[in-house]
């Protein structure tokens, strides 16, 4: 009869948790912040500052649109030094650019001035948010990419309903020129902590592969510890390999019509809402997007693992469609509800879709680079949404049936530039350059 031991009756050790999920909830935290203060921050900072005497409506959106363009351009040198260097250090700038910008909001008085504040604030929003965020997932994760992205980027909406609300209230009590570096030391609050608590360069500066795999000990170990830029970087293609394929042109330029619909849809649903509803009402009906939004992207980050990922986005580009002709018909109140629910469940589903599209056509060598490029392109679009459809609206009397027309329109044409890319094949990790650059191009 064999006895056993103390150690071997022990019960076995339940698997720890894989790291890369406390980075997946991490980066929950600092989208909330960065998109809540920002993001969906600008129509509290635009009325604030075309409330006074320097600025009118139409000065303080122009340097909105300021915010998205430099931000995308200042994204393609941002992408390089997340790519080369300690993705924390990127996030620390941008939070220090962002607090120092919204800060200085209440003392601009020149045009140039508040273009010059907008810019930096959009570098600072860009080295803070999406690039490095998105990047930190696809390097920590690949089997469960969709899901680990979906639940991620939530806090892109949940900051616009938790963060947003505060600072109306820190406005409307202590006034704008008090209440600015109470928002910008709240960036710094939401972002830097958390950034260096829980945020690590990649799986394998702590012993690890993407998904939770233990890394083998080898010569090489040490020196991927230490570095900044992961070993799976090999992983898919470069840029200068991409943008020679038809996929990375159908999706980055379906981008720019997709967030010109989104964009411009959500920026013009309040007014939208007030046709139809009182004040009180409208207030409560616009929060259906933002919650649709949180509620559909978790569903969808599940559903896109069942199925094709190029099925489950242009499925969501035609909903994106349908949802705002919805809206532009106008029929009644509960047409506008179903419609904004509907319409929120493809902004988060899109908004997620973006990084996972380019991670999965193009894997991680050269991913922050890629999207740098893929979210420069698709700014021109976020900017002029909500322009084109002011437009329309003045030209058609005051009346949002033609803009949201126009934004249904928008969608359907980058659903069919999305669609003429061709299918969407994962890189795998060990290909040539050549072989990865022939996929891409198929």
């Amino acid at each position: 009869m064999v006895r056993l031991g103390k150690a071997d009756m022990r019960e076995p050790q339940s698997q720890p948790i894989y790291y890369g999920w406390k980075i997946v909830f991490a980066i929950l935290v600092l989208l909330s912040f960065t998109s809540g203060l920002s993001f969906y921050n600008h129509s509290v900072y635009l009325n604030a500052l075309s409330s006074g005497t320097n600025f009118d409506v139409r000065t303080a959106s122009t340097a909105v649109s300021v915010f998205f363009l430099v931000g995308g351009i200042s994204g393609l040198w941002i992408a390089r030094w997340v790519q080369d260097y300690d993705v924390r250090l990127s996030i620390t700038a941008g939070a220090v650019l962002c607090c120092l910008s919204v800060s200085a909001l209440p003392y601009v008085v020149q045009v140039w001035q508040l273009f010059l504040v907008y810019g930096l604030f959009g570098t600072g929003f860009t080295a803070s948010s999406l690039i490095p965020a998105t990047t930190l997932v696809t390097r920590w994760f690949k089997r469960r990419r969709a899901m680990a992205l979906s639940i991620a980027s939530t806090g892109l909406s949940l900051g616009g309903v938790l963060l947003t609300p505060l600072s109306v209230v820190l406005v409307d009590s202590y006034g704008f020129a008090a209440a600015a570096p109470m928002i910008g030391a709240l960036y710094l609050i939401g972002v830097i902590p958390v950034t260096w608590l829980w945020l690590r360069p990649s799986p394998e500066s702590m012993g690890l592969c993407a998904d939770g795999v233990q890394a083998p000990e080898s010569p090489t170990a040490a020196a991927q510890r230490s570095s900044p830029t992961p070993a799976t970087a090999e992983d898919g293609v470069s840029l200068s390999e991409a943008r020679r394929g038809r996929l990375f042109w159908g999706i980055s330029l379906g981008y720019v019509f997709l967030m010109l619909a989104q964009v411009g849809g959500i920026a013009h649903q309040f007014g939208l809402a007030r046709e139809q509803l009182s004040e009180g009402q409208t207030a409560a009906v616009v929060a259906i997007l933002p919650i649709a939004s949180i509620c559909g992207r978790l569903l969808g980050g599940w559903i896109v693992d069942q199925m094709s990922i190029r099925v489950f986005a242009a499925a969501m580009m035609v909903l994106q469609s349908c949802s705002l002709l919805l809206l532009a018909g106008g029929y009644s109140v509960l047409s506008l509800c179903v419609g904004l629910a509907l319409f929120g469940t493809t902004v988060g589903n899109l908004l997620m879709l973006q990084p996972l599209l380019i991670a999965e056509a193009f894997g991680v060598r050269d991913y922050a680079r890629i999207f740098s490029v893929n979210n420069l392109m698709s700014s021109w679009g976020t900017a002029l949404g909500p322009a084109v459809m002011g437009f329309v609206y003045t030209l058609n009397g005051d009346a949002y049936a033609a803009p949201y027309a126009v934004a249904a329109a928008a969608g359907l044409a980058g659903m069919m530039l999305f669609l003429s890319a061709g299918t969407i094949s994962r890189p795998q990790l060990g290909r040539t350059h050549s072989d990865a650059n022939i996929a891409a191009r198929s």
